[in-house]
């Protein structure tokens, strides 16, 4: 490959880098505005960490973080923030003294049941006009990026 070769695709990967950074936000974006519209009183970041307790119900923070690819302290924050709104609640996990598990309060399942019907449409919405093998090859693009940066 000549060296002009490797510029145009590094330059290429740039712009895709830039597209991908910009479509995440607006996808944010439009979440939270969403969010805010309806009433929710919760932020994008607050859902996935919810969202992913839900699934896995007495997690322990540390996991969270691992699962979520968010730092500690950034999960420690949006658990106090769950835990004030009565969301989550923390229980000291009963084999280690040191370790917290998370689990949904009856009020966080009902935040839930409520917040995931227009998630899913939002997704609906930002998938409109893809086709399946669009979808199936956009998945194989983004799980061999997200590979290459695990190193």
């Amino acid at each position: 490959m000549s060296k002009d070769e490797e510029n145009i695709g590094l330059e290429h990967f740039g712009n895709y880098s830039y597209k991908m950074e910009i479509v995440v936000k607006k996808i944010r974006q439009s979440v939270q505005r969403r969010f805010n519209l309806l009433g929710f009183n919760i932020t994008v970041d607050q859902w996935v960490i919810l969202y992913y307790i839900f699934l896995h119900d007495g997690i322990s923070q540390n996991e969270l973080a691992i699962k979520t690819h968010k730092d500690a302290p950034t999960v420690t924050r949006i658990i106090d923030l769950l835990c004030k709104k009565g969301l989550v609640k923390r229980q000291m996990d009963g084999k280690d003294r040191r370790r917290f598990r998370i689990f949904m309060t009856d009020e966080g399942k009902k935040k839930v049941d409520i917040v995931l019907p227009e998630i899913l449409k939002m997704r609906a919405q930002g998938l409109k006009g893809l086709q399946d093998g669009d979808l199936i090859q956009l998945m194989r693009i983004l799980e061999s990026i997200f590979k290459n940066y695990e190193d």
